[in-house]
């Protein structure tokens, strides 16, 4: 794709200043002649010209620009901010042997090889950016990595030199200067990842990128290095990314998911996976791959044919919808019957709302309310209600244990229509406990989805209902005297601690409410008939 041509031209423009500036200021390392230290200082003001020029037509020509035009402005714009940026520390390294009474007694020869390497980069940027040349992109990027190294190593050379030096205030602002120069670096890899980015369509960093790579020979008809396709899917509120993976020679489908992140999570995932396949083979995706570096990694997880139970419930047909709640309803009660144990378990709802109450009195703090009163009647904070549930529940536990998803979300269960299957996904948090924690959690989840619209909110509503009746039957079977009462414990946590990702006030009061109202519910039915309490789902779930 083309830039439009004074934007292409500025760059260009700004590429050779901010590479003359690296050449002059080599030049001076050399000599340290004022004249190149002038040279560097003087121009400074033309390379902020540029970049104030590039980012105002860029900021012009995007208002209706097509998606990708677009992705190659807002990368035009990046470059030219990291290349001033370099400009900027060309001129902090000049300030720094300013300082110096004899600057000549600094001048390194190792200084001249590290900006040797940033010249070379800068004079691959216009390529990389016209021609898409993502694997010329990583090659700017790497000169991050070993400007850092030769930071590290002059940083231990000067720790030495500096306790026998007579000039030590002179050896401190050499180390200045070595410290901006591997600032170069980091502005070289903000432009190979903007680089990248713009050609995979989203934002990527390079570590993620050669993760990707090291994932992606699994796939055994997907040449990385020229076809390798990406389209984001979802941002978890872990931190993690998930993307479909193609090769461009195949545009009919994806051919794998590929979930990136922290590797303490995703390893716990990768053995989540595992520990599913051993237990009840067919419901987790297979795992194609699992790559690490350093504290991040990669899973290469196979696609999975179907929809979530979201895109179901929202965009789908009424007949769709019920055909995918009873076959999720008959998964789950297999599941339940197959991994049971005869463990009780406490699952402890109320320690969890605990932990998680400052992270909603952040978002809402108008929910943090102390003792009050309404017409003459006390109002105990919802802290109190929290604290005295807890005591309650601490008597309370599960008659028995079942391998339970973690966090069962709609967007995390899968159905595939054709096959007639439900599978599970984001798994990391499995683990035996009382099954009531994924039920509150996937009713809630339904409430919690932003739609306005009262046909489909019914629908919402409906869904939620009629997959508590279904789980309800279970318990009755299985002999659960005590799950109505766990029920509502874990529903009110589920409903207050959900409203830390709610901005709509409505929507987040609404669940906040509903969370208050179980509570005193629960703290209000007397010791002796627990087991008899029924969880009030048509007043919470209501149309």
């Amino acid at each position: 794709m083309r830039l439009p041509k004074a934007i292409r031209d500025n760059l260009r423009f700004l590429l050779v200043e901010t590479a003359s500036q690296v050449e002059h200021l080599q030049a001076f390392f050399g000599d340290c002649s004022p004249s190149f230290a002038r040279r560097v200082l003087d121009r400074s003001g033309y390379a902020s010209n540029l970049k104030d020029r590039i980012h105002d037509s860029c900021y012009r020509d995007i208002a209706g620009a097509s998606r990708g035009k677009a992705a190659m402005l807002r990368t035009v714009q990046q470059i030219a901010t990291e290349l001033l940026r370099i400009s900027e520390l060309c001129c902090d390294c000049i300030r720094q042997f300013g300082h110096l009474d004899n600057p000549r007694r600094q001048c390194r020869n190792d200084f001249a090889r590290d900006l040797q390497q940033v010249i070379d980069a800068i004079g691959s940027v216009d390529g990389a950016l016209q021609q898409g040349d993502t694997q010329q992109a990583l090659r700017i990027g790497r000169v991050e990595r070993r400007l850092d190294r030769s930071f590290r190593k002059q940083l231990k050379q000067f720790a030495t030199r500096v306790k026998r030096s007579k000039h030590p205030r002179q050896l401190i602002s050499t180390m200045f200067v070595a410290q901006d120069i591997e600032q170069m670096g980091d502005a070289l890899l903000g432009i190979g990842e903007a680089i990248i980015s713009c050609n995979l369509g989203q934002p990527v960093d390079i570590q993620r990128y050669r993760m990707l790579l090291d994932s992606v020979p699994e796939l055994s008809d997907v040449d990385p290095s020229s076809s390798l396709e990406l389209k984001r899917v979802a941002e978890t509120r872990s931190g993690s990314g998930i993307s479909a993976v193609a090769g461009k020679v195949d545009d009919t489908a994806y051919r794998a998911i590929v979930k990136d992140g922290a590797r303490r999570k995703l390893k716990e995932e990768h053995q989540s996976v595992r520990s599913w396949h051993e237990i009840y083979p067919g419901l987790a995706p297979r795992i194609l791959s699992y790559k690490k570096r350093g504290q991040s990694a990669a899973l290469l997880i196979e696609h999975l044919a179907g929809q979530t139970f979201e895109q179901i419930v929202l965009h789908e047909s009424d007949e769709l919808v019920k055909e995918s709640l009873r076959r999720l309803g008959r998964t789950c009660r297999s599941v339940w019957n197959e991994t049971r144990t005869d463990e009780r378990v406490a699952a402890r709802y109320m320690r969890q709302l605990q932990r998680r109450m400052g992270d909603v009195y952040a978002v809402h703090p108008e929910y943090r309310q102390g003792k009050s009163r309404l017409c003459g009647a006390g109002i105990a904070s919802f802290d109190r209600l929290v604290q005295r549930a807890g005591k309650l529940e601490s008597r309370i536990k599960a008659p028995f244990s079942v391998y339970i998803h973690g966090d069962f979300n709609v967007d995390n269960v899968i159905y595939d229509p054709m096959e007639k299957r439900i599978n599970f996904i984001d798994l990391h948090r499995s683990d035996y406990m009382d099954y009531i924690q994924d039920v509150s959690v996937f009713m809630v989840s339904n409430y919690r989805l932003h739609v306005l619209d009262q046909p489909r909110r019914q629908r919402i509503h409906r869904v939620a209902r009629d997959f508590y009746a279904s789980v309800r039957r279970f318990a009755r079977k299985s002999g659960d005297a005590t799950f109505e009462v766990r029920l509502a414990l874990a529903l009110a946590r589920s409903f207050a601690s959900s409203t830390r990702f709610i901005l709509d006030k409505s929507l987040a009061d609404g669940m906040f409410l509903r969370a208050r109202y179980l509570l005193e519910r629960v703290l209000e039915t007397p010791a002796g008939r627990i087991e008899g309490f029924r969880t009030p789902v048509r007043e919470l779930f209501n149309g």
